[in-house]
């Protein structure tokens, strides 16, 4: 009967991570790339690099190291700061979203 919608996210003076931000840094962990994982959220380089710049900025610590291209190529690889916040985000995320879906059950469960 009734759907439930909700989206988390942390906040330091404006948004600063979310589901958004962690699928970026997802896509650069599993391709190498801070350029094709934008590409995958259908996001241009730019905006992804502005994105990412401004998070470090606000969390005060960097989420990339970056090599540029050359005779083995460029590439993205994460900071062990960004993986660690990622592992605490996701864990977060799904404790926040079984959270959410029991309360739900308590009190519509009995209506759907």
């Amino acid at each position: 009967m009734y759907q439930v919608k909700f989206k988390i996210w942390l906040d330091r003076n404006g948004k600063v991570f979310g589901e958004g931000p962690y699928r970026l840094l997802k896509g650069i962990e599993d391709t190498g790339s801070l350029n094709t994982s934008a590409r995958e959220m259908k996001m241009s380089y730019s905006q992804a690099y502005k994105l990412i710049k401004n998070i470090e900025k606000r969390l005060g610590f960097p989420l990339i190291t970056s090599q540029t291209g050359g005779q083995g190529g460029g590439g993205s690889q994460l900071t062990g700061e960004a993986k660690e916040l990622m592992k605490k985000y996701l864990a977060f995320e799904r404790e926040c979203r079984e959270s959410i879906w029991a309360a739900y059950e308590k009190y519509f469960g009995d209506e759907g």
